[in-house]
């Protein structure tokens, strides 16, 4: 016999099959829960391995720029160094020149080439 209101449960099947649907989307929910937090976890390493990379990045790159500017204070003091004794050895040059002409008893301030006129 086909009852027209055999859809209709009792108060305690609904309920049991409310429950079974709560317990079917806690576990759905569980599981997302549990590959989030894994995801999240996955996040949290990668950041850690991020940060130790970088601060040895920093680190390399704070060495890097100390031995460029220490590279920089050594060329300077290569390129003071060789510009005095350029001029040192320019002045000495000038003084033999000058010892040179007088030993051959020429005027030193003279000029070395002789002053032509502009005859045009």
């Amino acid at each position: 016999m086909h009852c027209e209101f055999c859809w209709i449960k009792t108060p305690l099947e609904t309920c049991r099959h409310q429950l079974r649907m709560y317990e079917n989307e806690f576990g759905a929910l569980t599981l997302k829960l549990e590959r989030a937090l894994e995801n999240v976890q996955g996040l949290v390493r990668d950041n850690d391995a991020l940060t130790i990379e970088r601060n040895s990045l920093r680190a390399e790159l704070t060495a890097a720029k100390n031995e460029a500017a220490e590279a920089d204070r050594r060329a300077n003091d290569i390129t003071i160094n060789t510009n005095w004794e350029l001029m040192a050895k320019g002045r000495h040059i000038s003084h033999l020149a000058t010892e040179i002409k007088t030993l051959k008893g020429e005027n030193p301030f003279a000029p070395s080439i002789p002053h032509q006129r502009d005859i045009s």
